[in-house]
């Protein structure tokens, strides 16, 4: 593993001009981006199918023209929407389905020309859309203050499942027993997998298209089967404990390599040898497990150690979502990584940035801009910035160009701190098992219950922790009030 070299990025299939781009395959455009598939246009932004013109945005499918949206599928032009699905020309949307010319709502179905849940006609729309200026940051910041308060108090569904039979988790779509599954579609019998597209009959997952028998692999990549154990795959079969691997097969403890079968360790054997060795290994590694720093064995079937790893705990997703100090985190045997000391200075602060997406010229492509979390008054108030931030950032042309159309303010924070902001508005990769929360009396609901007056009794699994103060229903009572 230490010998084979690796590959700086990874680009699977045909990509054009997306340098800076990681985990992508059949894109064009994509810029300081993750796990993006068959899009164009694509900035700052992280798991994104088929879609086009999205910028600041997370898990969006089918999507064109999207700005700081996450949890979407087929919308078009729509910025600032939250598990909105088939919607046209909105913003600020939370749960809506199949809404057009909609503004500041919320568990909206087949609405049109609707301002905050309120209906209007197409002229008293458009003459109150024309008051809303998007291209003040100050009017755009109160904006989106109203909307996190409109979506707290709005209703929501115990999870984000369309389609689905037999699934737990969040965010699947048109998929079939799928359980503590997260972010997945088109995909059948999982358990425990997180960004699966096509997927089948696999367990402990994370990031894979139309693969199937797949147990504890990272990056399952496309058309892979029956492999254990893996990272970074492509095409391979019937392999264990492999790393970037591609159109190969039976292969054990193998790196890097490609088009080859019957391979241990990087070396050649006959299919013979291979088949009399494997089972030889895999009762040494029984027998004689590896131990780690922390004195915990792994034996075979258990994925690579954690000190293998060749990243730091803090240059992973695990610091998204189960973030650990730097203590914390070499406490429990994980590396860390200090940022790297940054030699550029910063030539324009964010408090000078002009208000108005209007008043800024293309000299703004020359700045170096500091990140809002970075100055000493937001740390006074907030302490230290805890989201990776870069302390500084620059925008590009496309990005400048996008803005402009769009009628949208120059960002204040880098592409780290606006990636955390969206995190911090998404579900955990978790569940908690807890009660229906309509009590039949207590709550304004419009239409008639199954439960009547009483409690519901409905219990469920969801990525709403107990403590949260939002209204989680039932699929059932959710369905009275808002489908």
């Amino acid at each position: 593993m230490e010998r084979v070299p690796k590959i700086a990025i990874a680009h699977y299939h045909n990509n054009i001009n997306s340098e800076y781009a990681n985990y992508i395959a059949d894109d064009k455009n994509v810029y300081l981006s993750y796990s993006i598939i068959k899009s164009e246009d694509v900035y700052y932004s992280r798991s994104i199918d088929d879609s086009k013109a999205c910028v600041d945005s997370f898990n969006l499918d089918s999507c064109e023209i999207a700005y700081e949206s996450s949890d979407g599928h087929h919308n078009h032009n729509t910025t600032f929407t939250i598990k909105s699905r088939e919607c046209l020309n909105s913003a600020f949307l939370f749960d809506c389905v199949n809404c057009q010319q909609c503004f500041m709502s919320s568990n909206m179905r087949n609405g049109r020309f609707i301002i905050r849940n309120k209906q209007y006609t197409k002229e008293t729309y458009e003459q109150e859309m024309k008051r809303v200026d998007c291209g003040s940051y100050g009017t755009l910041k109160g904006l989106k203050e109203e909307f996190l308060k409109m979506k707290k108090s709005s209703l929501h569904k115990f999870g984000n499942l369309v389609k689905t039979a037999a699934c737990s988790g969040d965010n699947i779509e048109n998929a079939k027993n799928a359980q503590h599954t997260f972010e997945a579609y088109e995909s059948e019998n999982l358990k425990f997998g997180v960004r699966i597209i096509g997927a089948r009959d696999s367990y402990d997952l994370t990031g894979s298209a139309q693969s199937e028998l797949l147990y504890e692999c990272v990056a399952g990549g496309f058309g892979s089967y029956a492999t254990k154990f893996s990272t970074f795959l492509d095409l391979t079969r019937d392999s264990y404990f492999v790393d970037w691997c591609h159109g190969s097969s039976n292969m054990f403890g193998c790196f890097g390599l490609r088009n080859k079968q019957y391979c241990i360790l990087n070396k050649q054997y006959t299919k013979d040898e291979y088949e009399e060795l494997v089972p030889k290994i895999i009762q040494h590694m029984n027998k004689m497990p590896y131990m780690d720093a922390q004195g915990r064995e792994y034996r075979y079937g258990e994925f690579f150690p954690p000190e293998l790893s060749p990243f730091a705990y803090n240059e992973t997703i695990a610091q998204e979502y189960f973030p650990l100090t730097k203590d914390e985190a070499e406490k429990q045997g994980y590396r860390w990584n200090d940022p790297d000391v940054k030699s550029y200075a910063v030539t324009k602060n964010p408090e000078d940035l002009p208000d108005h997406i209007k008043d800024v010229d293309d000299g703004i492509l020359k700045e170096t801009i500091g990140c809002a979390h970075s100055t000493s008054s937001w740390q006074a108030t907030n302490g230290a910035c805890l989201d990776q931030c870069t302390t500084a950032f620059r925008i590009i042309p496309e990005e400048l160009q996008f803005y402009r159309r769009m009628n949208l303010p120059l960002p204040r924070l880098c592409p780290n701190c606006r990636h955390y902001e969206r995190l911090r508005q998404r579900n955990p990769l978790r569940l908690w098992h807890r009660q229906c929360m309509c009590d039949g009396e207590t709550h304004e609901n419009i239409a008639a219950h199954h439960h009547g007056a009483k409690p519901c009794p409905n219990e469920f699994e969801t990525s709403y922790a107990p403590e949260r103060p939002e209204i989680v229903y039932c699929e059932a009572c959710y369905n009275a009030e808002v489908a």
